[in-house]
């Protein structure tokens, strides 16, 4: 077992008494590119990462949710805005589908830094349905289990957000990026050879916290909708740039990013089976600037990341995850990066930023039941 993984046992046996009946975790993850075209049906390049979130169940207990990281218990069945929504919404939404999950508990811990764009609620939310899967015997696949999970987000949780990130937790393999068409559903996993060609991928955590359900998020969604109703296509995923001359205003921006990241991703993905890191740079660098200024979901330290990075000799740097603070991603040499973090430290407090905390990620592994 990984250490997240033992320590949910622990704190099962230690909440609960006796041996929990399964341990499951899955990761968070990063995006290498594709922000917020998911729920537009178009296409996303993220990976699993080597941070997961773990938990440990059984059956007829006293239907009670513990978090190790929070030191708290939360009874499984009341409504409240708190870390055991996202568990909670998963066990609604698989009874919404017919399946049992009802009477359990369990026991979660982690180390995905929380609101930090690194999805740590989809981390929680596939390690539930696989635990709960396996706990009751519903034998649903990895992508059936994606789409409860993705509903628990949506009606549960309260944020509209696509199917990426449960997909990259449930399905991601090591040593890969997986390109996921969000229409079809179909995903391919993409060699991510970051060793081979002496890169690192460094994250730099602004550490400014949003919740999604408290941002834009939602707001960009409803524009992107209009923008496609106006266009009359099924969603922006069928537009192309001779289309977005009729559109105008805020629906015509947010329009023209996703229009011009769902091109991005293809030609990522494109350029990672050829080992072409030097476009799969650009094509960071431009997502970036689409962003910033397009889809207004970046934030002044964001940027500075951005810039620091490209100054000291990034192939390619961007934001990673839904926007309006937590994580921006960079590709490094390997020797450099912690050039790198001191040079962002020392341009954070130049500006008056906080201190930024810094990661390295390997492609990992995604969701398994473990014990």
């Amino acid at each position: 077992m990984r250490e997240t993984e033992k320590r949910a046992r622990e704190a099962y046996v230690e909440q609960f008494g006796g041996e929990p009946e399964v341990v499951a975790s899955a990761p968070g993850r990063i995006n290498l590119i594709g922000e917020h075209t998911d729920y537009n049906e178009g296409f996303v390049l993220p990976c699993a990462i080597d941070r997961r979130i773990a938990i440990a169940a059984a059956r007829n207990g006293g239907e009670m949710l513990y978090s190790a990281d929070f030191d708290r218990s939360r009874p499984l069945h009341l409504e409240d805005d708190s870390w055991a929504k996202y568990p909670r919404g998963v066990a609604w939404a698989l009874r919404e589908a017919g399946h049992e999950a009802d009477s359990f508990q369990a026991a979660l811990a982690g180390d995905v830094p929380r609101a930090s764009g690194l999805s740590s609620s989809a981390a929680v939310e596939a390690a539930t349905a696989l635990a709960l899967d396996w706990l009751f015997g519903s034998g649903l696949d990895k992508k059936t289990l994606a789409r409860i999970c993705q509903r628990a987000e949506n009606e549960y949780v309260g944020v509209a957000s696509g199917i990426m990130d449960q997909y990259a937790s449930l399905l991601g393999e090591a040593g890969s990026a997986l390109l996921i068409d969000c229409r079809s559903l179909e995903a391919e996993s993409v060699p991510l050879d970051l060793e081979g060609v002496g890169l690192s991928l460094i994250v730099c955590d602004t550490r400014v916290e949003r919740g999604l359900a408290d941002t834009g998020y939602n707001d960009r969604r409803a524009a992107c909708e209009r923008a496609a109703e106006t266009l009359g296509v099924e969603a922006l995923r069928d537009a192309t740039e001779a289309d977005l001359d009729r559109l105008s205003g805020e629906e015509l921006r947010r329009a023209r990013h996703v229009v011009t990241e769902n091109a991005r991703v293809l030609r990522a993905a494109e350029s990672l089976r050829g080992k072409d890191f030097e476009v799969f740079g650009h094509l960071m660098y431009a997502s970036h600037e689409s962003m910033r200024d397009d889809y207004e979901i970046s934030t002044p330290e964001l940027d500075a990341f951005v810039e620091t990075a490209k100054a000291n000799g990034a192939p390619g740097a961007r934001l990673t995850g839904a926007g309006f603070g937590g994580c921006a991603i960079a590709l490094m040499p390997s020797g450099n990066t912690e050039t790198l973090a001191e040079a962002c430290r020392l341009a954070f407090a130049d500006l008056g930023f906080g201190e930024p905390e810094f990661y390295e990620f390997v492609p990992a592994a995604g969701a398994e039941v473990v014990g």
